[in-house]
């Protein structure tokens, strides 16, 4: 069975004192909610002050992204162990963002799901096709080769350790979402993909979570759908109470898919 997951980025938002309130505001909400797991994913300057809000609850802390390396002369750049020590047990990977502004490509991307598990975290690993990729058929072509590159050199067990986010980038931010429909064909396809690199066991207990503007008014179609199995939430994360509905409209849904 899989616990569906709902995972809060924040982005480049919210001073610690903004992230404290937030991360408070989202506890006190998600009180008596029980069947989903919920990781809140503030900027790295936040990460102790969240942390300090999330200590005693059911509620996980995870980071936006880590270096490859636990140390060295990478100025700038944050280490798993670093996350470890902060209490960080989750870091999303390989968001469009980074691969957009930041030039990461799939050999980089690698290289920090590795750190990652070697440090004990839990990558989540996003893949997603750009608007154009979609309009001229490429959709499957793009995921797999995102997911190939993310997971290679991976045996079985490194992969089931491995949670996966689908993020239509062209509905990152835009409003639009991914019909249940698409979101459906595109996670079934991502679950037949880790079959082929792991198991068929590994595949039917991957997580595969959609992102790109999830709100209240819309995850309730793309949860019903057994091959969804959670959300990876930007912007409805930063106001604790539309995250709170997401999170209890995907509680709601029954804990554990098949």
């Amino acid at each position: 069975m899989r616990t569906p997951l709902v995972v809060a980025n924040w982005k480049m938002h919210g001073t610690c004192a903004e992230a404290r309130t937030l991360a408070l505001g989202v506890r006190e909400g998600l009180q008596g909610v029980e069947g989903v797991e919920v990781v809140l994913c503030p900027p790295f300057t936040a990460l102790a002050a969240v942390g300090g809000v999330l200590a005693g609850s059911r509620l996980g802390l995870g980071a936006q992204d880590a270096h490859w390396e636990a140390a060295g002369a990478f100025t700038g750049a944050v280490s798993p162990a670093m996350l470890v020590e902060l209490g960080c047990r989750v870091v999303i990977l390989g968001h469009s963002e980074r691969r957009q502004h930041f030039g990461e490509r799939d050999e980089m991307i690698n290289q920090k799901v590795r750190a990652a598990l070697a440090h004990g975290l839990t990558p989540i690993l996003c893949v997603g096709e750009r608007e154009e990729e979609r309009e001229r058929g490429a959709t499957f072509a793009v995921v797999e080769t995102q997911l190939r590159g993310g997971l290679a050199g991976l045996g079985a067990a490194e992969v089931a350790r491995v949670v996966l986010a689908y993020e239509p980038v062209w509905a990152i931010g835009t409003g639009r979402n991914a019909t249940p429909e698409q979101a459906v064909e595109v996670h079934a396809f991502l679950r037949g993909l880790l079959g082929e690199a792991a198991s068929k066991e590994v595949a039917q207990a991957a997580r595969i979570l959609y992102g790109g503007s999830v709100k209240p008014d819309n995850v309730g179609p793309l949860i019903a759908e057994p091959e969804i199995d959670g959300g990876l939430v930007g912007g409805a994360s930063l106001r604790a109470p539309e995250f709170a509905a997401i999170v209890r409209t995907v509680g709601a849904a029954g804990g554990g898919r098949p």
